[in-house]
């Protein structure tokens, strides 16, 4: 009785921090992307209403379908989900589906809106690799020994390594390095939770940096990013124009900020607003202190998640538990320390915050996944 009345306080508690994230990224991106939806489309709630209708609703409706469908189901369907993620990332090169913006070929158009795949494929992979994982960690045919089909080359090693570079090549051909670095971190993240050999991480890590940086080498925007994350007083008007008016307004913001909705930075001085900048806005109007708390907040979630990890009923739940909360934690540290000028720009949004209907959904979706594994 006791421990119900654990799980069922915890459940609350989990609920409530995931819905104070949600909301709070709502009133954020509507004081952020004032300005910028007025000059766009003559609205200043064009973004908060596109976020609220195609990305809060269906999420919320995905967060308690998912938190009352038992999570085995996904295990179940992990290739057939796979397989039609897979699909959605081959249709956004098709020209009359497929739609393009800031030369990244991310989006399938659906006429009303548009739906972003690889966004999609951090959460099915999750499942996918949990449920294939999983099962590894059985053995097959009724073998004993755990761990010893992970730890192999022919069984863990390649096929995880073929399936990882297919899923992050296609979103690398959409021109999506960030997103595709987040795909990355999330799989080799549960591969190494699920017993990975270190050879065989070490081997990821050093074919992963070789085939960075040529991607690095193949554009040359990507080399500016480096350049100015290394030096970014080499050319304030040019390549170091972003993170130099993103320190800008995080430094402007001091303890206790300008003010809600009193940014300047929001002016159209600081690029990309709604989405990977949003955060040094944040920082500007609410200031240190408030910046601060939010991350203390995002972080204290995902130690949630890591806890419901801890004491997950199988191997599949707690495989992907540390998935969502690498997911997220890796999202939230490419995000923040690109604006703080810790790591160089990926374009990589903030959870639960950054404009992205389809990002905020799947989001709210894993998190019902989650909801029911800590029920379990």
């Amino acid at each position: 009785m006791k421990h119900k009345k654990k799980i069922k306080k915890n459940n609350i508690s989990l609920i409530a921090f995931f819905f104070i994230l949600v909301v709070f990224g709502l009133i954020i991106l509507a004081s952020a992307s004032s300005v910028v939806g007025f000059t766009n489309f003559g609205d200043n709630y064009y973004y908060f209403k596109h976020q609220f209708l195609f990305g809060f609703l269906p999420g919320l409706f995905l967060f308690f379908l998912c938190s009352k469908i038992p999570y085995k189901f996904w295990q179940k369907n992990a290739v057939w989900l796979l397989l039609i993620s897979l699909v959605l990332l081959i249709l956004v090169f098709v020209p009359s589906i497929g739609k393009e913006h800031n030369n990244a070929k991310s989006w399938i158009n659906l006429g009303f809106a548009t739906i972003q795949p690889a966004e999609i494929m951090k959460l099915i992979l999750i499942i996918y690799l949990s449920a294939w994982f999983s099962r590894l960690r059985q053995g097959y045919g009724g073998q004993a020994k755990k761990k010893d089909h992970i730890k192999s080359f022919s069984h863990g090693f390649v096929p995880f390594l073929i399936l990882l570079g297919v899923t992050a090549g296609l979103v690398a051909f959409q021109q999506d390095v960030g997103t595709m670095s987040i795909i990355v971190l999330i799989a080799v993240g549960i591969f190494f939770t699920a017993g990975a050999k270190w050879s065989h991480l070490i081997s990821l890590f050093l074919l992963s940096s070789v085939i960075l940086t040529s991607l690095i080498k193949l554009a040359p925007y990507r080399l500016n990013r480096i350049t100015a994350f290394i030096n970014p007083e080499i050319d304030t008007q040019g390549i170091g124009y972003h993170i130099n008016q993103a320190l800008l307004a995080v430094g402007s913001g001091g303890l206790f900020g300008l003010g809600f909705n009193n940014s300047l930075q929001k002016f159209e001085y600081l690029p990309e607003v709604p989405g990977d900048s949003i955060f040094a806005i944040m920082a500007e109007e609410l200031g240190f202190v408030f910046s601060t708390l939010f991350i203390i907040l995002l972080f204290y979630f995902i130690f949630k998640i890591l806890k419901i990890a801890k004491f997950a009923p199988d191997d599949f739940a707690r495989l992907f538990c540390v998935g969502l909360a690498v997911w997220i934690g890796g999202q939230a540290i490419f995000n923040i320390g690109a604006m703080i000028g810790i790591l160089p720009l990926t374009g990589v949004p903030l959870p639960f915050v950054s404009f992205g209907g389809t990002s905020l959904m799947i989001l709210m979706a894993g998190s019902g996944i989650l909801v029911n594994i800590s029920k379990s």
